[in-house]
C-alpha cells in the first residue's frame, strides 16, 4: 500500500450549554484547545493538524499561537460533519482524524493507535479505540459507552448500557464473569468514507441511543476497534477542571 498522508482535525465550537467558552478555557497557563492541538502533532502518524471552528473568538486564538485553523458552518450537528467539511477540502490527504477538542492530555500514542490499522488493512473504513473497564461504576453508567466486537475487532455494537449482558448472574458479579470495554471517542477514516457517512440520516438505533457512530454501522460500515492501555481525561464541565493534578 502506497503511504497514505493523515490529517487530524480537532472541532472547536464555542456555544456550549455545559460549558460555553470551553476551547479558551485556561490550563495553567494554556488554552484547552492549544493543549489538544500540541499533543495530536506529537503523534508520530499526523502529516498536519488542523482546528475546524464556526467561532472568530476560536479562529483567531489559534492562529495567534501559531496553529492551523479553518472556519466552517454553524449548523453542522456533531464534530464529524465539521471534520468532513474541512476533509472535503483537503484532497491531498488519505485518512482524517477526528480529535475531540476538550481532551487537552490527550495521549498522541492512541492517535496513532487509530491511524495504524488503517494504514495495514486496505479494506478498513473507520477505526477507533476502546479499553477494558475496570471498576462497576462506570460499566453502569449510561455517559460511558461501552462497545462489543468481532474476534477480528470490528464492532458490533456501541451502547449506554452494559453489554454484553449476563443472563442469571447478579450484575455485583459481571466484573468478575466477563470483560467489558468502554469505547474511546477518536475516530480514524478513510477520506471517502468521512465524507460518507456525513451524508447519512440518523438512523433508529442512533435515536435510541443517542450514538451517531451507530448511525454508521447500521448503514453497513465496518468499524475497527483497537485495544489501549492509555485512558482520556475529557474536560466536560467546569469543576473537571478541579480535577486537573499536574
Amino acid at each position: 500500500m502506497k503511504q497514505q498522508k493523515t490529517l487530524g482535525v480537532i472541532p472547536a465550537r464555542y456555544a456550549s450549554s455545559r460549558f460555553p467558552g470551553k476551547p479558551l478555557v485556561d490550563i495553567r497557563g494554556k488554552s484547552m484547545i492549544r493543549r489538544v492541538y500540541e499533543q495530536v502533532s506529537k503523534a508520530s502518524l499526523i502529516d498536519a493538524v488542523v482546528v475546524a471552528t464556526d467561532d472568530e473568538r476560536i479562529y483567531d486564538h489559534v492562529q495567534d499561537f501559531g496553529g492551523t485553523v479553518q472556519f466552517t458552518e454553524d449548523t453542522h450537528r456533531s464534530g464529524t460533519d465539521r471534520c468532513a467539511e474541512v476533509a472535503g477540502r483537503e484532497s491531498a490527504y488519505d485518512v482524517v482524524v477526528n480529535i475531540q477538542g476538550d481532551e487537552p492530555f490527550i495521549d498522541p500514542r492512541q492517535i496513532d493507535q487509530v491511524i495504524q490499522p488503517l494504514r495495514e488493512q486496505a479494506q478498513l473504513e473507520i477505526s477507533t479505540l476502546a479499553k477494558r473497564l475496570s471498576d462497576e461504576g462506570t460499566l453502569f453508567n449510561p455517559n460511558v459507552v461501552k462497545v462489543v466486537f468481532d474476534r477480528e475487532q470490528r464492532a458490533l455494537y456501541f451502547s449506554r448500557s452494559a453489554i454484553p449482558y449476563l443472563r442469571d448472574v447478579d450484575p455485583s458479579l459481571w466484573m468478575d464473569k466477563a470483560d467489558f470495554y468502554k469505547h474511546i471517542g477518536i475516530y480514524g477514516f478513510r477520506r471517502n468514507a468521512l465524507l460518507a457517512v456525513s451524508r447519512e440520516s440518523p438512523g433508529t438505533l442512533e435515536q435510541c441511543e443517542s450514538l451517531e457512530q451507530l448511525r454508521w454501522l447500521e448503514a453497513g460500515y465496518r468499524i475497527y476497534v483497537g485495544i489501549t492501555q492509555w485512558e482520556t481525561f475529557g474536560i466536560d464541565h467546569p469543576e473537571d477542571l478541579d480535577k486537573i493534578t499536574f
